[in-house]
């Protein structure tokens, strides 16, 4: 047969579709592999730098590895003399859990290695669902015949840290690039400028493995590979609500989990609000003890800094809010004299949702109130963050009225009063070596100015990002339409007989569910143009929590997180194909990337239905143009 030019194009694109694509998560910028079949031994060969990875194996129980039980013979070639030598010969590089022992990048690299290879080992599994049917055996190599082995993995860190504790960076100011290479012959090198990127570039590596099905080998189908990755937007992040509802310290650290897995870098905590204080202040012990809902919903210093550091091993910066001058009734309970409009009631004319409350924007004492929580609390997170976020939304002008010391709703009255209250604020916060954000409503509703290192978090929409980096404003995107996680769930309120005819379906406020394709349609500088572009330094998600509690935080939050983090890894745009990158590309590779996260234990939804995912290629739930 003579294939026409139109032909040979039609061929190649229907090879394309039938080709099975490689489950890298998010999509690497450049990303080519072979279909060679090498196994990994739990005792590679791994240096760091020119030195071996050797891990204690004194934090965890070590059991020396003997020979698959299904390989009959010689074992195969890079497995020779593992079973000759004494454990004390060897290189044991495979510990689980690995405790680092300070915040250097040896350290953090060499906690990364454990956490990898526990990854593989530990926490991994047989990809039976997202193969057709009755198939695997097609794509999992035969244990029988001619194993090939990795037989090292050299780590290379370019420039060296100028510190041996890690100070957390502004977003852009340490490079995440990695390249990553495994030959056919199995030699694998990562190599990155900072510990960030050899994380990322782990991680990235665990991608490549999967449990066999005779459960004793572990292997990658797709040697040779060659990788070469960097972020798109250098802010990739999460808004966790936990003042609505707490949530334990063991859930927020299985969310830094799921976004080092998914190569997030931000984890914004909404740490007070309202409704509750759970943040323990050791110079005001008073705030959370009555701002608390239960003594035992609140964070001490120690899980504050155990929360940062879990992140700072794990490439993940966390960083705190307390909103004010609005959403910050709960202080009225320790603290009334400085707090206007708590619990008042019918509260749509004093805030968004009940409690209310709002600082006296017109009193000394709330200047001395937050004098006093500065002091204590910004020294105790600035190891750990750039940030700090100060809040700004939803401040309503009808407060003040009950304000004896203003007793106006006047913005030109009350417009004043903020920009002193915002830059005070600021100014301490940056004199602890921190970085202010604030919400959007600041700048464009109150018309406060704000400095130009002040990074303005947006959520109204397009519009807003459009505005702001129209004046310069550096932006963090979370449109409520596309990455506000926790709509489309319906009502919190309650409605009596009366109202119930007027709200029925009881549809809550940013309806409709933001499915993950959705989230995937997102594009954060959408018809900006290229230099306002620059200042959308990315995105976080937002978990807000008035219907979520840590047993269903995991399925709100995974995968479409990770969607999120594609768009900002990878950007909207294929490369390869000039187009916005399409679902039929997407979905077979989170479909992999969520059995990642369960068999981690972090619960994630699921993507679709396995008649979906045991097509490779995702054509099978394809919807059919006619």
């Amino acid at each position: 047969m003579v294939f026409t030019p139109s032909l040979r194009l039609l061929a190649v694109s229907l090879v394309a579709l039938l080709d099975p694509v490689s489950a890298i998560w998010p999509a690497p910028q450049s990303f080519t592999k072979g279909n060679s079949s090498l196994y990994l031994h739990q005792n590679l060969k791994i240096t760091y730098n020119g030195e071996p990875v050797r891990l204690s194996t004194s934090s965890s129980s070590f059991s020396f590895p003997h020979p698959p039980n299904n390989v009959c013979g010689p074992v195969g070639p890079g497995y020779e003399g593992l079973f000759t030598k004494t454990p004390a010969q060897q290189q044991l590089a495979y510990t689980a859990d690995y405790p680092a022992s300070s915040l250097s990048s040896k350290e953090i690299v060499t906690a990364g290695v454990s956490r990898a290879l526990g990854s593989i080992f530990s926490k991994n599994f047989v990809p039976w669902m997202l193969q057709p049917r009755g198939k695997l055996s097609q794509f999992e190599p035969d244990v029988y015949k001619g194993q090939k082995w990795i037989k090292s993995l050299e780590i290379v860190q370019t420039t060296k840290d100028a510190n041996t504790t890690i100070k957390p960076a502004l977003a852009g100011e340490v490079s995440e690039e990695y390249n990553l290479t495994l030959s056919a012959e199995g030699d694998a090198k990562l190599t990155a400028d900072s510990y960030i990127g050899v994380l990322h570039g782990l991680e990235t590596f665990t991608q490549l493995f999967f449990q066999h099905s005779t459960g004793t080998s572990w292997y990658t189908p797709y040697a040779p590979v060659e990788i070469k990755d960097k972020p798109k937007f250098p802010h990739r992040g999460i808004l966790l609500d936990v003042a609505r509802t707490f949530m334990p310290v063991k859930n927020i650290l299985r969310t830094i989990d799921g976004m080092a897995a998914s190569k997030l870098n931000r984890l914004h905590v909404h740490v007070t609000d309202s409704q509750s204080w759970p943040l323990q202040i050791i110079s005001m012990p008073e705030v959370a003890e009555k701002g608390a809902y239960h003594p035992t919903q609140t964070y001490s210093p120690a899980d504050i800094e155990n929360i940062q550091k879990y992140g700072a091993l794990r490439g993940v910066q966390v960083y705190f809010e307390i909103d004010m001058p609005g959403h910050i009734g709960s202080v009225s309970l320790s603290h009334p004299d400085i707090i206007v409009a708590y619990n008042e009631w019918p509260y749509q004319w004093y805030c968004a949702e009940p409690p209310c409350g709002a600082f006296k924007l017109n009193d000394t004492k709330v200047d001395d109130f937050l004098g006093k929580l500065w002091d204590d609390l910004l020294p105790r997170v600035t190891p750990y963050s750039a940030y700090f976020h100060t809040g700004g939304d939803e401040l309503n002008r009808n407060d003040s009225m009950l304000d004896e010391g203003i007793k106006s709703n006047d913005t030109e009255v009350l417009r004043p009063l903020l920009q002193k209250f915002v830059d005070k604020q600021h100014e301490r916060i940056r004199k602890q070596g921190l970085t202010p954000l604030t919400w959007e409503e600041i700048p464009l509703e109150w018309n406060v100015d704000v400095g130009k290192d002040v990074v303005v978090q947006t959520w109204l929409g397009p519009d807003s990002v459009k505005n702001l980096t129209s004046k310069g404003h550096k932006v963090i995107d979370s449109n409520y339409n596309f990455w506000y996680l926790d709509c489309g769930r319906g009502q919190w309120l309650n409605f009596d007989n009366a109202a119930y005819a007027a709200f029925s379906p009881f549809l809550d406020w940013c309806n409709p569910y933001k499915g993950w394709r959705h989230v995937y349609s997102h594009d954060p500088v959408a018809n900006l143009t290229e230099e306002e572009a620059k200042l959308v330094l990315g995105g976080e998600v937002a978990v807000w929590a008035e219907s979520i509690d840590p047993i269903t935080l995991d399925t709100i939050i995974w995968p479409r997180a990770s969607v999120a983090g594609e768009v900002l890894w990878s950007g909207r745009i294929d490369p390869a194909t000039g187009q916005n990158r399409t679902q039929l590309d997407a979905a077979p590779r989170l479909s992999e990337l969520r059995e990642r996260l369960v068999a981690r234990g972090v619960q994630s939804s699921s993507v679709y239905m396995t008649w979906c995912t045991q097509d490779p290629t995702g054509k099978s739930c394809e919807y059919p143009l006619v």
